[in-house]
């Protein structure tokens, strides 16, 4: 396993001397004392000359040897010198290291985790046990085990943790068993990168509460063993959301009993949406799904197609359903309520992008049915964005009794208008590099908190159509924070921070499906969604170059 492979000593990778170099005239000095001291056992004990003179002129120093185990380890010979070592490595990195003398800990012939087997934490303390080939165990810890435990009075958060080596064992502590987890996250990735963990205390937490990955599943589908691979893959970066995308013009992918003539070939299950739901949040990964309207229905449309926009000369608008049709609400909230249900975390996307008459230079003369509805429900000064906002606040309605939070894309979200949107909901900007879009700040000074997918840096666009090109992730951990919205500069002070500005995803968008397959799109995500990661987690000026920093996502990757 991982955990147990032999390390580089600690000077390799933490600079400075190496733990087993004296100084020659040290060197000289006991090999003279040795020597004296291997006379004198020649004449009492010639049996054991050998092994003493072995244990003077050698010292392993290296953190592959293996530690004893059991109450009186700690009295016995360290495996490392007791002194400062590296600073532990993970991605993302740690907020905060205190040093401490010791030799520091590694897996060892009896290691165990130790939790109580029926509290919060014995999921954490089984798979990490699986993870580094140990067994999982009540107690009481000793030396050479890991200790997760639970403290409610932790400071931090729910996410926060606190990982101590010492006296030959490790505990993670945390308030809440996400925070706990993390902590396990940290162990692991230090493990893979040196084989062992230093001496001393770990305090870390995530900069923003909302760390995610979207991937749309509606223009490819992906296979729900490849969407599995993908949540382990973003637990292990400490991301704790998964955006579906599954509803757009190129198909519907998750069965539906309401309305399954909806529905393409290709899909899955309810029951794997729930396996991987469960999979999710045994890993600290919420779910959100979305369903987008009132534009980007076109798998909807193909099963009512009376229901599709046309404008004033009869040519059909693709992907727009007519807003002015009661019939096109009940839809839609059939789909809201069947699928709210399904999805237990807090979210549920609903859109509001793109809706294309809004597009047209005169969106009234377009769609004058559109206007019409618009003035009979709102009055004369009403337009179609007007419309618009007020389809979307009902469909906010809809899941907001299902206890959601709504979120929607910013560009649904308009400015001035006879319609105010409703409260609650969440933005998610993603205009970062589009002509026109509105700043993120007019967002900030109206009072709406905003999830960051920059499309400049964040959107990884199959086919890269439109100038979009893959990122690799560089310019994510040279430039991004998750306070960089739109363009390249952040938003003022008085509206960053994660009050206001709650996190980011990075969006795995399948405009032209077959780009790449699904194994090159996860080869492709790889360093810019630890990118992400990192910079969520932690925005400060990265301590790592960019090249130290994918020679350690290689040696931390499972």
């Amino acid at each position: 396993m991982a955990g147990k492979r032999r390390a580089q000593p600690s000077g390799r990778h933490g600079g400075g001397q190496q733990a087993n170099e004296r100084h020659p005239n040290e060197v000289r000095q006991a090999r003279q004392r040795y020597a004296l001291v291997g006379v004198v056992v020649v004449t009492l004990l010639a049996g054991t000359v050998f092994s003493l003179t072995q244990a003077g002129d050698e010292e392993e120093t290296g953190p592959g040897r293996d530690l004893p185990t059991g109450p009186a380890a700690t009295d016995t010979l360290s495996p490392r010198p007791d002194r400062p070592a590296p600073e532990p490595r993970s991605i993302p990195p740690i907020r905060e290291w205190e040093p401490a003398r010791g030799p520091g800990w590694e897996p060892v012939d009896g290691t165990r985790i130790i939790a109580a087997p029926d509290g919060p934490l014995a999921d954490e303390a089984r798979l990490l046990a699986r993870e580094l080939d140990v067994e999982a165990a009540d107690g009481p810890a000793r030396s050479g085990d890991v200790e997760l435990t639970i403290d409610e009075d932790a400071e931090g958060g729910r996410e926060a943790y606190t990982l101590t080596t010492g006296d030959g064992r490790v505990e993670i502590t945390g308030s809440d068993d996400a925070g706990v987890f993390y902590g396990t996250r940290t162990l692991l990735h230090t493990l893979r990168d040196r084989g062992y963990l230093s001496e001393g205390q770990i305090r870390d937490r995530p900069d923003r509460p909302q760390r995610g990955l979207l991937i749309d599943t509606a223009r490819k589908p992906f296979s729900a063993e490849w969407l599995q691979a993908r949540v382990r893959q973003m637990a292990d970066l400490k991301l704790n959301q998964l955006h579906l995308h599954f509803a757009d013009d190129q198909g519907f992918r998750i069965a539906s009993e309401s309305h399954p003539d909806i529905v393409s070939a290709q899909h899955l299950t309810k029951g794997q949406v729930r396996d991987l739901i469960d999979l999710a949040n045994s890993l600290h990964i919420t779910v959100i799904p979305e369903i987008d309207s009132p534009g980007h229905l076109g798998a909807v449309l193909k099963a009512y197609p009376d229901l599709q926009l046309r404008d004033a000369g009869g040519e059909p608008v693709r992907g727009a359903i007519d807003i002015s049709d009661p019939r096109a609400a009940e839809i839609l909230d059939d789909l809201l309520n069947e699928f709210a249900p399904l999805f237990p975390g807090r979210w549920f996307h609903l859109g509001g992008d793109e809706y294309a008459p809004l597009f047209r230079e005169n969106p009234a003369a377009s769609f004058p049915g559109l206007q019409q509805a618009a003035e009979d429900a709102f009055g004369p000064d009403a337009d179609i964005e007007d419309l618009a906002t007020d389809w979307l606040n009902d469909r906010a309605a809809t899941v907001v009794k299902h206890d959601k939070l709504p979120q929607v894309w910013n560009d649904g979200m308009h400015e001035g208008g006879e319609v105010r949107p409703s409260e609650p909901r969440q933005v998610t900007y993603w205009t970062g590099r589009e002509l026109g879009a509105r700043e993120p700040v007019s967002y900030l000074e109206e009072g709406w908190d905003l999830i960051n997918l920059n499309s400049q840096y964040l959107y990884y666009v199959l086919g890269e159509p439109n100038e979009f090109t893959y990122p690799t992730g560089k310019a994510i951990y040279e430039e991004w924070t998750p306070d960089v919205l739109r363009g390249s500069d952040p938003v003022p002070e008085q509206y960053a921070g994660a009050d206001r500005v709650l996190g980011g995803r990075f969006a795995v968008w399948c405009d032209l499906a077959d780009a790449q397959t699904p194994a090159e799109v996860a080869a492709g995500i790889r360093l810019p969604l630890a990118a992400t990661a990192a910079k969520l987690w932690n925005p400060a000026d990265p301590a790592l170059t960019w090249p130290e920093f994918t020679t350690l996502a290689g040696r931390v990757d499972d």
